[in-house]
């Protein structure tokens, strides 16, 4: 069984023959709860439903995307809770430096990154902008307009998760000839493109120029922002963007593709970069 999934016990119901009891599996879901330690003790900062797996980097990812570290340079200590106790296997503490402080009431103000929060969007801009540590994207590469047709397929051929139990999201990062870097499943699509994020932050890697990002749902503003704190480039989605992500997109030279199928797709923001066929 893949990691990440749990077993189940299902009544099947069908128009033909063959329905009854069967034997299933599903995606594991269960909360992290992030905390954060400054040097005065250790705080709750977040928690989030999550598939287990990859915790450090879902954690990295989410404070670096979030605008609260600047990097690994500013983290001392990762400490990922005990496996054998429920009280604490769930968690992931994170300790700082002394040379990074921790604005606490900018945190408990900071609610931008939930589309259902409210905040209009030239504010929810004007707050990413402020935030974002590389600037707009340069557009001096160019990428064949076949290859971005094929790499939601490629990025499905390497989901074991999804293929498993079919609930599941993903994050993949490729290359400019579309080879798959870096994947990451999770049952929360903005935990998926942490986690392949927080992967980057160990090696400092970012920004992530001249990457390719392939989500396997829609292109929501969360997770254009994270991208854009990335330094990437260029995103493709299999659903549809938002207004607010293209818009994101469009200010920082992103270049945004959605319904990305074997036959064509849209490119909603920064064409520049695309290779037409022929």
């Amino acid at each position: 069984m893949a990691s990440g999934a749990a077993p189940v016990t299902v009544h099947r119901f069908r128009a033909a023959p063959g329905g009854g009891m069967a034997h299933d599996v599903v995606a594991v879901e269960e909360p992290l709860q992030i905390r954060l330690d400054d040097g005065s003790g250790a705080r709750a900062l977040a928690v989030t439903m999550r598939t287990p797996g990859q915790d450090e980097a879902l954690a990295l990812g989410f404070l670096f995307t979030e605008g609260i570290i600047p990097g690994t340079a500013a983290v001392a200590s990762v400490t990922l809770g005990d496996p054998a106790d429920a009280e604490t296997r769930n968690t992931v503490t994170v300790a700082l430096h002394p040379s990074c402080p921790v604005d606490w009431p900018r945190l408990q103000r900071h609610s931008y990154t939930s589309s259902s929060c409210g905040v209009c969007g030239k504010a929810a801009l004007e707050q990413v902008f402020q935030a974002l540590p590389f600037g707009e994207m340069p557009g001096d590469w160019r990428v064949p307009a076949e290859l971005i047709s094929a790499l939601p397929r490629r990025l499905r051929a390497a989901q074991a998760l999804f293929a498993a139990t079919g609930g599941i999201h993903a994050a993949g990062l490729f290359d400019a000839t579309g080879e798959l870097l870096l994947l990451a499943e999770d049952v929360g699509r903005h935990n998926a493109l942490d986690k392949v994020i927080g992967q980057c932050l160990r090696p400092d890697e970012l920004p992530l120029s001249q990457r390719i990002l392939v989500l396997s749902g829609r292109a929501s503003f969360e997770l254009l922002q994270k991208a854009a704190m990335a330094g990437i480039e260029f995103v493709v989605s299999v659903g549809a963007p938002s207004s607010l992500a293209v818009a994101l997109a469009t200010d920082q030279g992103i270049t945004l593709c959605g319904f990305v199928r074997e036959a064509g797709f849209n490119c909603y923001a920064t064409p520049e970069r695309l290779l037409a066929a022929g």
